[in-house]
């Protein structure tokens, strides 16, 4: 059941003053400035900055607001920039880091809103979760809130994958592209609860979880506004950051910046970055956080029994757990033994090509023991179908359209064709690899009697001429037409 919790409230106050002869914008508690209404077509917002002098000084920005339901807030002393429209209160997805402790001020100066700053937990680490009440209150937020995911995550977004096979580019197991819509989700949930008009993230132009963070929101509620300040702000890299955050009197995070960009949740743990970014070098062995070198593992194999139930896991050595509880442990088990790195270039959503380093070790884990569980379960023709189908499930995953109908579509198919896929799988894990060892199902489509090489009544051998003849005969059509026979 998704855990909720609310921190501090949202202040009442409203920044904008309006008088029936003069509209007033109120700067602090002291300073009020008026304009005359017949000098706008609307109510005029006089956006100022602190210490800038004459509030005629080219550093202020007067900016009209239309009056209908399309109003819009634009700069004027800044040209070519977009309109932009008025919003009463944006929810920001918030890790309290500094991109995100600076989008705070960022919305409040440029639109004229309260933010209400949400945070997700998927599994991404107690660390990161701490004081971030503190950080988002000095950042100017007037609430947070906070929503265990983990349960919901591994149950309802990471499992149906795992069901599907879904493995995009032959490798990358979707870590990042399956945390995004589960965020985006819980984002729509809180903007109604708290009564938001719009929503906003802090993702760059040039990467893949802008695109899953907006189709989400435009799939769950088209009415909601999304702000992306990386494609708007002036803010071009850390150093403008910083000081960004000084002007607005914003707690800089005094935590050592990582040469790396990670991502990290119950599935996995992303690099990219610094010297990753030479597809030519080897990563550092100190770069890993949730696996050992494989070298350091332990000596000695450990076997697991993994129960499956239609296609999803539920049992380690026949221990039921919970779908997070479970990916835990097979996490601390897997990353000791070495288990579930891949080292990958992909093409990216946007068109550019990058090279990533994952950590999966209980993904890698589970999706190898329902991938074998289903070679019992399976006809040859079902697999067929059903792997050509993960590959699309996977981009469509990928490309941010979980809520599309297609994938909801397909997933209604891989949900009723793994129904029979109940068993277990005993694995081996040694030193980085995952090896069977066992496979056992009430479902199974494998009979000895028929299998072994003893004869049987119900496989005739003498049957294979006949089937031989036919299934060739094209082939052999064929050959007698180049030899003139």
């Amino acid at each position: 059941m998704t855990q909720f919790l609310a921190i501090s409230s949202c202040s009442s106050t409203n920044l904008l003053r309006h008088a029936s002869r003069t509209d007033l914008c109120q700067i602090d508690d002291k300073t009020r400035i008026g304009v005359k209404a017949s000098e706008f077509h609307g109510n005029a917002v006089l956006h100022y900055k602190p210490n800038s002098g004459s509030v005629r000084d080219n550093k202020c920005a007067i900016r009209a607001v239309l009056t209908n339901d399309q109003a819009a807030v634009t700069s004027s002393t800044a040209e070519g920039k977009v309109p932009r429209k008025k919003l009463n209160k944006v929810v920001l997805a918030y890790s309290g880091g500094l991109d995100t402790s600076v989008i705070v001020p960022w919305l409040r100066e440029n639109y004229g809103c309260e933010v209400v700053c949400f945070t997700a937990d998927v599994g991404q680490g107690i660390k990161e979760l701490e004081g971030l009440e503190e950080k988002a209150k000095a950042s100017g937020a007037c609430q947070l809130v906070v929503k265990d995911l983990k349960e919901e995550f591994v149950k309802d977004f990471i499992f149906p994958c795992l069901r599907a096979g879904a493995i995009y580019e032959r490798k990358y197991l979707l870590g990042t592209s399956m945390a995004r819509p589960v965020i985006a989700k819980a984002m729509v949930d809180v903007a109604r609860e708290v009564g938001a008009d719009a929503v906003s993230h802090g993702c760059t132009g040039k990467g893949n979880d802008q695109v899953r963070f907006e189709l989400t929101f435009f799939a769950l509620n088209p009415e909601l506004s999304v702000v992306a300040p990386w494609r708007e702000w002036d803010i071009t890299g850390r150093e403008d950051a910083i000081e960004y955050a000084k002007k607005h009197n914003v707690p800089v995070p005094v935590t050592k910046k990582s040469i790396y960009s990670r991502d990290r949740n119950l599935w996995h743990l992303s690099h990219e970055g610094d010297i990753l970014e030479d597809p030519a070098n080897e990563p550092k062995k100190d770069m890993y956080m949730m696996s050992v070198d494989p070298e350091d593992a332990p000596n000695q194999p450990e076997y697991l029994k993994i129960g499956i139930v239609a296609g999803l896991p539920v049992s380690i050595n026949g221990k039921e757990l919970s779908p997070a509880s479970l990916l835990a442990e097979l996490n601390e088990i897997g990353g000791k033994h070495g288990i579930g790195r891949i080292d990958m270039v992909e093409n990216r959503l946007v068109g550019m090509k990058s090279r990533g380093v994952y950590e999966t070790p209980g993904g890698t884990v589970l999706f190898t023991a329902v991938r074998e569980l289903e070679s019992l379960t399976l006809d040859r023709e079902t697999i067929q179908v059903k792997d050509s189908l993960a590959l699309k499930y996977a981009e469509l995953v990928y490309a941010g359209r979980w809520f599309d109908p297609l994938r909801e579509s397909m997933d209604a198919f891989m949900e009723k064709i793994t129904s029979t896929t109940t068993g277990s799988v005993t694995l081996k894990l040694y030193k980085g690899s995952v090896t069977v060892t066992g496979r056992e199902s009430p479902y199974s489509l494998y009979r000895e009697d028929i299998s072994s090489f003893e004869s049987g009544q119900i496989y005739d051998q003498a049957d294979a001429a006949g089937f031989i003849r036919l299934y060739g005969l094209p082939m052999r059509v064929r050959a007698m037409l180049e030899k003139g026979i």
